[in-house]
């Protein structure tokens, strides 16, 4: 490691986005120094509780007290942390950010970032979602459309194993699928009901979900997912897609790769004389030591509000308010998806049928309203899809104070009966004044500004909220099942863990940050290429989306490179 060595590129960041960045820059024959904030976590090695079972936790996995008050921010979103993964999750006590408004910000700051935690739903946007702003007057233009993206959904997929069912519909388009999961039964029971009951188009099929289900996937150092659900543990078989099982030993592998864990960056370093970003500066996490590293491209990947917070802090003659900000538009247009809402309901019979393994994905119903005049709505605009299951019920609803003994045992052996339920995600759209700024008095224990939210849903989230529990509720009940009831919990944005926004895409600089190749009008060395980018919001899951969109930008860097735009 030497510090006057110029690199030449730099990637900040190790998940979905910074694998990917890294992979493509060390293939394309560019040697890449990667900075990732958190610790080392190893492929295997570093997955401790990757074959634990509950029993093996002082709390059958829960959290306790002292714990949970570490991690009061991140258990907002219900499902996590817990004891086996909640070193996969940021301590909150340690890593502390301002909330004008609600804001849940789930974070996790290790090598791999949240590519091992993560839902792993992989969806494509097609034209319906990349011209929405320009046909509805919202916010700014997409620079993009679907045919400057559909090649590079291709490589990804392909490469990191996405299964799923083709099913030729307009506005979410097919990819390069692995064998889908099967649905069960109950939910092969709602899959006929949608198709006879509704008259929109509106159909349930499996999740497209990053899993290799292919038993010669012929994906190097990968094998087939084992249908444990263990996923957010760390998948010692790479079943499923990560960083650390994919990307980042692909770039290994090329020589040209670097990694330094532990290295907190602060700021891109500007030369006003050059007109371009030569480095980056880190405060090292473990010995608060300040570095400089330089190098002739920079990748900003470090999750969307980190990489604006980095940008925020940039600050020179040139950029008096943050790197590529001279517009007030870097921190603005903050999204995130609808989520923690929806339905369920008891369902009778098929009490002579079970499923085998834990299946890690459940079924996906896509977006049905606001696609043509016949499914347009007046009360709010966008739309939104479900994600859900159905299963047996536990076994604990079996047991009784009167349950002991010989009777006891055989509750506990028989499944109850079948539940269904669904959660809606939907779009939320780009309001100017929901932003992201730097705290002007409260500091982090390395000395950085700490992160301020004032974002909030409006009118038209709070209308489609609704909405969303409404029609969950007509499908269940129109599948003949009972006991139908909504929910909807207390929540902010962030909850949908997709934030992003802040770096936007679009035409002008004016307002706008980046162009159509995720670089930065006014430093077109420095690209951007996790959520920070997102012009608009979709309702699918984002992160196929991001990863498209880096391998598009880092082959476009390594070109550019090739032809000393940089030098």
């Amino acid at each position: 490691m030497y510090e006057n060595k110029v690199y030449d590129a730099i990637v900040v960041g190790t998940g979905i986005s910074g694998g990917w960045a890294a992979k493509e820059l060390c293939e394309n024959g560019l040697t890449t120094l990667v900075l990732e904030r958190g610790p080392m976590v190893k492929h295997v090695e570093d997955y401790k509780t990757m074959n634990k079972d509950a029993w093996d936790f002082p709390y059958r996995g829960n959290l306790s007290r002292e714990d949970q008050e570490k991690y009061h921010k991140q258990l907002r979103v219900g499902w996590a942390p817990r004891d086996d993964v909640k070193h996969f999750f940021v301590n909150d006590l340690e890593h502390p950010y301002q909330e004008t408004k609600r804001f849940d910000w789930i974070r996790g700051y290790q090598v791999g970032g949240r590519s091992l935690t993560w839902g792993r739903q992989s969806y494509r946007w097609s034209d319906v979602d990349f011209e929405a702003n320009k046909n509805e007057g919202i916010a700014v233009d997409w620079p993009v459309r679907y045919e400057d993206i559909a090649p590079w959904y291709d490589k990804v997929e392909t490469y990191i194993g996405v299964s799923g069912e083709k099913l030729g519909i307009k506005h979410l388009p097919d990819g390069q699928f692995q064998p889908p999961m099967e649905l069960n039964c109950v939910e092969k029971e709602l899959q006929s009901a949608l198709g006879s009951q509704f008259d929109d188009d509106r159909l349930l099929t499996i999740g497209r979900v990053a899993h290799i289900t292919d038993k010669d996937p012929n994906i190097e150092g990968r094998g087939p997912c084992q249908y444990r659900n263990r996923c957010w543990r760390g998948c010692p078989f790479g079943g499923y897609f990560s960083s650390n099982s994919s990307t980042l030993p692909a770039a290994e592998r090329t020589g040209n790769l670097t990694l330094r864990p532990n290295s907190i960056v602060y700021e891109v370093v500007y030369d006003e004389n050059q007109k371009r970003a030569t480095g980056v500066k880190i405060v090292d996490a473990e010995t608060h030591e300040k570095i400089e590293f330089k190098a002739n491209i920079v990748f900003l990947c470090a999750s969307a509000m980190a990489s604006v917070g980095i940008l925020l802090q940039s600050k020179s003659k040139v950029f008096p308010n943050g790197m590529g900000n001279n517009h007030d538009q870097l921190g603005r247009n903050i999204m995130d998806h609808h989520y923690q809402l929806g339905a369920s309901a008891k369902v009778d019979g098929h009490l002579d049928k079970y499923y085998k393994g834990r299946r890690p994905n459940g079924f996906y119903i896509p977006r049905f309203v606001n696609l043509d005049e016949k499914t347009k709505r007046k009360d709010f605009l966008r739309g939104f899809g479900y994600q859900g299951s159905a299963s047996r019920g536990n076994w604990a609803e079996t047991v009784a104070e009167l349950g002991h003994g010989t009777a006891l045992k055989e509750a506990i052996l028989e499944p109850g009966g079948w539940e269904i339920g669904m959660t809606g995600f939907g779009e939320m759209l780009p309001y100017h004044d929901n932003r992201v700024t730097l705290s002007k008095d409260k500091k982090d224990q390395w000395g950085l500004p700490q992160l301020d939210f004032d974002v909030e849903f409006k009118e038209n989230e709070y209308k489609m909220r609704e909405a969303i529990k409404e029609e969950a509720t007509a499908m269940l009940k129109a599948a003949g099942f009972r006991n139908v009831s909504t929910y909807d919990r207390e929540t902010g944005p962030g909850l949908g863990i997709h934030e992003m926004g802040g770096a936007r895409m679009g035409h002008d600089p004016k307002t706008s940050i980046l162009n159509k190749h995720n670089q930065l009008h006014d430093v077109p060395n420095v690209y951007v290429t996790d959520g920070a980018f997102m012009t608009s919001a979709n309702c699918v899951n984002p992160s196929l989306t991001y990863m498209a969109f880096t391998a598009r930008a880092a082959n476009h860097a390594a070109q550019q490179f090739k032809q000393h735009k940089f030098s």
